[in-house]
């Protein structure tokens, strides 16, 4: 399996995002921070991260039917977790409606949405994306400078 970015990929990996009912109107153009995993060239999985100072937000974390039980998200969670403390962010946030169980068992914490920082918390996926019900976690890194 690959990890690559997603610009190449763009239209597998939007597809992916939209079959499995993710949003994707407000993702960036640029897709600096969206990845792709590639199995036998096919887009297996994406996940994207988004910056706000030290803090990133998880976004996008996706998985085809027929790649999961593989691991595929895990190396995905992995490679963006790896990337974000290379640039020395300090947490990771994220909002899921169905995925905590598989968060929590990665090292991610339920919090209040009042505990995210402003800076994140005025993102598109806080501001008007998730629905308030969505289960709010976070995740301390540690950095590598």
């Amino acid at each position: 399996m690959q990890i690559v970015n997603a610009f190449d990929h763009r239209e597998k990996a939007m597809a992916l995002l939209e079959g499995e009912k993710l949003p994707v109107n407000d993702l960036t153009h640029n897709l600096d921070n969206l990845v792709v995993a590639l199995q036998n060239g096919e887009v297996a999985g994406t996940a994207g991260l988004e910056i706000y100072g030290n803090y990133g937000l998880l976004r996008s974390l996706a998985v085809g039917s027929i790649y999961r039980g593989q691991g595929v998200a895990a190396r995905l969670l992995g490679y963006l977790e790896e990337f974000a403390a290379s640039r020395e962010i300090e947490e990771i946030y994220l909002l899921t409606e169905t995925a905590a169980d598989y968060f929590r068992n990665k090292g991610y914490h339920q919090i209040a949405r009042a505990e995210v920082p402003v800076e994140v918390q005025q993102s598109s996926e806080f501001s008007f994306v998730c629905p308030q019900s969505a289960v709010v976690m976070r995740k301390m890194l540690t950095v590598n400078k």
